[in-house]
């Protein structure tokens, strides 16, 4: 698992970029972030900005930071002769070599609250794509640092929790544990009203990649975003998901309707079960109606 060797993949996808040994350029990743996090420590030194990022949050310095280290690898991928186009939460859009078809979508913080606030879960996202949609999503790569945890998969090839195989949750007449994302207090109400009977429980993790991890690997039977969510927070979880067997949505459309891009917002819910999917999106139209 790492390496991306389908021989779908044509033209402009390049090669080099998508066989590059992925699982070890994260993993390399998240060892220089842990140093940083280890250095930077308390919340008052991590609430420190310096501006606003490309795709319109305030970004602070520790997030730039990590983006840096990601930023380092992918300039010796490139140097090394791969072709691809960057996207990333602070930087935007940003090509090595000749570009071309391949995208690589990074949020170097994935629940940027909870690091600044010092809560545990928060992640490092890493997605590689063979094309500019979810649906193109060749390999995916999530690090909890607050477990230390691994969850990483390739088209195709499964999913994978510290290198072991995972898969979702049996399939139930209701679902028993729901994790709530992108949860504004106005969101919730309705949201739960309308699953009510439904679910057992909600849980509130703070990072759409982990939670997205959670269903992958059984502990959660769904996940409901209350707000659009952005490319970078579930392109490489999204794969994950559905390598683990369990399904996944953007809004109305398919897979190939969302696209990679920076500007991207779409609503997001997944689930063990088609069944489970279509209780969570119907309330999260009540939701989104109410507010």
């Amino acid at each position: 698992m790492g390496r991306v060797s389908s021989p779908a993949q044509s033209g402009s996808a390049d090669p080099a970029a998508l066989g590059a040994d992925w699982l070890e350029i994260c993993r390399r990743i998240v060892a220089a972030q842990r140093a940083i996090f280890d250095e930077v420590r308390g919340s008052v030194a991590r609430t420190v900005y310096e501006g606003v990022g490309e795709g319109g949050d305030h970004t602070l310095v520790i997030d730039r930071r990590c983006e840096d280290r990601v930023f380092a690898e992918l300039e010796t991928l490139a140097a090394a002769g791969a072709s691809f186009l960057a996207v990333s939460e602070e930087r935007g859009e940003v090509g090595f070599g000749s570009g071309g078809e391949v995208r690589v979508v990074i949020d170097p913080i994935d629940g940027s609250l909870n690091a600044r606030r010092t809560i545990p879960s928060h992640s490092l996202s890493i997605a590689v794509a063979s094309g500019p949609s979810m649906a193109d999503v060749e390999f995916g790569f999530v690090h909890d640092f607050g477990a230390d945890e691994e969850f990483a998969a390739t088209r195709g090839g499964g999913a994978c929790l510290n290198g072991e195989p995972i898969a979702a949750a049996p399939a139930l007449e209701h679902l028993e544990v729901v994790g709530i994302e992108t949860a504004k207090p106005e969101r919730i109400i309705p949201a739960a009203s309308a699953l009510a009977g439904e679910v057992y429980r909600f849980r509130s993790v703070g990072s759409i990649a982990i939670t997205l991890g959670y269903v992958a690997a059984g502990r959660f039977d769904g996940m409901l975003g209350l707000r659009p969510c952005r490319s970078v927070d579930a392109a490489a979880a999204q794969l994950i998901v559905r390598e683990a067997g369990a399904e996944v949505a953007f809004g109305e459309g398919s897979l190939a309707d969302a696209g990679l891009g920076l500007e991207e917002r779409f609503p997001i819910a997944a689930a063990s079960s088609a069944a489970g999917l279509e209780k969570l999106l119907s309330a999260q139209g009540d939701s989104a109606a109410a507010s």
